[in-house]
């Protein structure tokens, strides 16, 4: 018998402690801690990487729109390859392979390293989560599962807690390559720890793989991004033409296929509910516009207020307190009313945060983004809950068991294509803004800032509309107990 079954077994003939997976539990949490504080850690660290590599918004936006599209480039497989392999093995494998893009990162000496690089970390990071929450889910009694999963909600608090001010700490104090380098250290214990007391889970028989799927899925959305990043420029050029007729079609051919194949790498059959349609649009709406302020709000702090890096990881604290204070009330709140008046609430909150922060000026003063930035904790804790739980509810019956994947590789997807999109339009109103400013930097930067905001805050007041038509799906018996759909943590 497997150590996997002999812990099954000893949990259903005694009662069951927490101690008895504490050690699995350790290795998952901090491998998912060193996975989400390095995500949270790039949006600080954008501006240090700009000026030391002597590069621009546009090309060093791809540190982040590369790990996102790898992210969601893995995801899918993560079901796969766990069942073929083995959920241990995969898991440390993924832990290394973070670890090692990690280290490369810290050597990178131009922005085209550090982007590949990235791609390597994505790889790695793209599995943690799903395969980590699996484990647990698994080895915790029927009757534990919600008390024990929510301990894996501690590093989905305390990364985008810790991360900025670790960052700006390290960017301040030491050096970029140590935003990096801190993973090696937590990698190492996730990996021993793992190697010590994750159970070896047996391996299944797996269906035949999506390989068609797994090819253009990565073509497809990668080509559209960078199309997306040039059409900010200028859609008529040959590059955006190019990048947007190839996208498209190996988007095409992408749908073809796993709407043709019996277990396709996600699950696109599940577009045909209207309610399962229009809670992804909704959510995805929502996503693109909160980049904006995970992005943005701490470039502008440092590039216009000239805030050091380590004050600028503490002016966002108040915005993560305000989601974390307000999702359990989102939570309540979807099970009073449901979805459609929550979402239309909470995603109206960030719409306004976005068009408070577009106002903005140089001389504002930190009060203003602190104001701002809560606004948008505010919108982000009610609505992030109800809409990833009308998803599950809204997917047919027969395929919630796959709509997990799906969502989370869509909304990493949406957001690879909301920074490439808004990092280029920043860029391009920047030039735009020095024309009519007659080259004042300070003034066109400001103006270039408000107008990315002002269009973040249109992109959210669409998904706000767009709730409006969320209707409360039908109950399903059993629905997607077992799914974990974790919020996707903006990187």
């Amino acid at each position: 018998m497997s150590n996997y079954s002999n812990a099954v077994a000893a949990t259903e003939e005694a009662p069951f402690s927490m101690k008895a997976i504490m050690g699995p539990l350790m290795a998952i949490v901090v491998g998912m801690i060193m996975v989400i504080l390095d995500s949270t850690v790039m949006n600080i660290a954008l501006p240090t990487l700009m000026d030391d590599f002597k590069s621009s918004v546009n090309t060093m936006q791809w540190s982040i729109t590369a790990y996102t599209l790898a992210l969601s480039a893995v995801i899918p497989l993560a079901g796969w390859l766990t069942d073929r392999f083995g959920a241990k093995q995969i898991f440390l494998i993924t832990i290394f392979l973070f670890a090692a893009g990690s280290l490369l990162c810290s050597f990178a000496t131009t922005p085209e390293q550090l982007i590949a690089y990235r791609v390597i970390q994505g790889i790695g990071g793209g599995m943690v989560q799903p395969i980590g929450m699996a484990i647990i889910f698994k080895l915790a009694p029927p009757n534990k599962q919600g008390a024990v999963m929510g301990m894996l909600g501690i590093p989905m608090m305390l990364g985008p807690a810790l991360g900025p001010v670790l960052g700006g700490y390290l960017l301040e104090y030491a050096t970029w390559h140590w935003i990096f380098l801190i993973n090696l250290p937590i990698g190492i214990i996730a990996i021993l720890v793992g190697l010590k007391y994750l159970p070896r889970v047996e391996r299944k028989t797996v269906p035949e793989l999506d390989i068609w799927g797994m090819f253009l899925a990565p073509i497809a959305f990668a080509t559209l991004s960078y199309a997306v990043s040039e059409g900010g420029k200028d859609w008529g050029s040959t590059k955006t033409i190019v990048g947007l007729i190839v996208g498209f079609v190996a988007l095409v051919l992408f749908i073809i296929v796993e709407l043709r194949h019996k277990q396709p790498l996600l699950e696109l059959r599940a577009f045909k509910s209207p309610d399962f349609t229009i809670g992804m649009v909704t959510s995805w709406l929502m996503f693109m516009a909160l980049f904006g302020s995970f992005l943005f709000v701490p470039m502008y702090m440092q590039q216009v207020f000239h805030y050091e890096p380590l004050k600028t990881g503490f002016m966002i604290l108040p915005q993560v307190a305000m989601t974390g204070l307000f999702m359990p009330i989102g939570g309540k709140l979807f099970d009073k009313f449901g979805a459609r008046a929550v979402c239309v609430v909470g995603v109206a909150f960030v719409a306004a945060g976005m068009f408070y922060m577009s106002q903005i000026q140089a001389d504002s003063g930190s009060g203003f983004v602190i104001i701002a930035t809560m606004i948008m904790g505010v919108g982000m804790g009610l609505s992030m809950m109800p809409v990833n739980t009308h998803i599950l509810k809204a997917a047919p019956r027969h395929l919630v068991g796959r709509v997990t994947p799906l969502t989370s590789a869509a909304q990493q997807v949406v957001v690879s294509f909301a920074v490439a999109g808004l990092a280029s339009y920043l860029s391009t109103r920047m030039t735009d803004h020095m024309t009519t400013s007659k080259g004042d930097a300070a003034v066109s930067l400001v103006a270039a800032f408000g107008d990315t905001f002002f269009i973040a805050g249109c992109i959210a007041t669409a998904g706000a509309l767009l709730a409006i038509l969320l209707r409360k799906p039908k109950a399903v018996e059993g629905e997607a107990t077992d799914q974990v759909n974790a919020p996707v943590m903006m990187h």
